[in-house]
């Protein structure tokens, strides 16, 4: 028999609105009709399943899963680290977590990325690991370099990772991404100021982790992802936004 638990409702007033005149790209990607509940099949619902024999210990490191002959991928070594939880701060183990990023140019590694940095041969910008018992993950890599986008004339992304979190199948699957703390860019970035509070904002926000750095090697930034609940992180597929 299931306990009863609190019902979490969720703030509506947390999450950025789909469509943002500042945020030109929002004007295209956002809904024009009412959303449409459509239930979840068996299959999609059950499958398909992740295990640890699905994950080497290489692909959390970004900074040598795509390097060739024992070379390193070039640019400030971070560690990024946390834990993901659900909305009473209880560990969600097991749990598939993936990042992509840019290099340390600002530059992904992706035919349409025609920005002038150059491409890292040795860093392909993407990396997975499963949270343990305790729903920690972490991940080594380079801090991405900020780039510049075609909203406005002078538009410029803050370094960010993106994050995807994988429950039991596909269809249970969030995305959302990460910045820096004392990055100035962030209080510039168009697409951060839809986020109609300061709490919301720092929620995208990795803090700086002194602990966990590995002194005369990387820096370390902890970035803890709630999934559920009235603070849950910020993800980008919802129809909040």
């Amino acid at each position: 028999m299931l306990k009863p638990a609190e019902y979490y409702a969720r703030d509506r007033q947390w999450h950025p609105p789909a469509l943002d005149r500042d945020y030109k790209t929002s004007v295209a990607r956002s809904p024009h009709y009412a959303a449409i509940s459509l239930e979840q099949t068996s299959g999609e619902i059950t499958g398909p399943v992740f295990g640890h024999t699905d994950i080497d210990p290489l692909d959390r490191d970004l900074i040598h899963n795509y390097a060739q002959n024992g070379a390193s991928a070039i640019g400030e070594r971070i560690i990024l680290h946390g834990r993901v939880l659900d909305e009473n701060a209880r560990p969600v183990p097991n749990t598939l977590v993936e990042i992509w990023q840019a290099n340390a140019g600002g530059r992904y590694r992706h035919k349409k990325d025609a920005y002038l940095a150059p491409i890292d041969p040795n860093f392909g910008g993407c990396g997975r690991t499963l949270t343990d018992e305790n729903g920690y993950y972490f991940f080594r890599t380079v801090k991405p370099g900020a780039y510049p986008w075609r909203n406005w004339v002078n538009n410029w992304r803050p370094a960010h990772i993106h994050l995807s979190v994988f429950g039991h199948a596909f269809c249970q699957r969030l995305i959302t991404q990460c910045y820096f703390e004392g990055d100035p860019l962030v209080a510039q970035c168009p697409i951060v100021q839809t986020i109609p509070n300061q709490e919301g904002i720092d929620s995208l926000i990795a803090a700086l982790d002194l602990n966990a750095t590995i002194p005369l090697d990387s820096i370390a930034y902890k970035f803890d992802i709630v999934l559920r609940g009235r603070r849950a992180t910020l993800f980008e597929n919802r129809l909040e936004g």
